[in-house]
């Protein structure tokens, strides 16, 4: 969640930068502007929290059974 953070921060950063630059640095401020989104998105899913495999479901419910009361015969 921190690098995503970070590219929002950082795409926020090149927004109001294209209101002041002009040229050559406007395109890059735009570019990154449109592009850090879906890299940000990419990465985040990519190096999620959760281990591969690992399934999390707060509030499930585990049934146990009751053990026989025979016993072994």
């Amino acid at each position: 969640m921190i690098k995503y953070s970070v590219a929002m921060g950082i795409r926020m950063i090149c927004i109001v930068l294209m209101l002041f630059v002009h040229g050559w640095w406007l395109l890059v401020c735009a570019a990154g502007a449109i592009l850090l989104p879906y890299f940000a998105v990419v990465v985040a899913n990519v190096h999620g929290g959760a281990q591969a495999g690992t399934v999390v479901r707060p509030g499930a419910i585990e049934v146990y059974r009751k053990p026989d009361e025979s016993g072994p015969q």
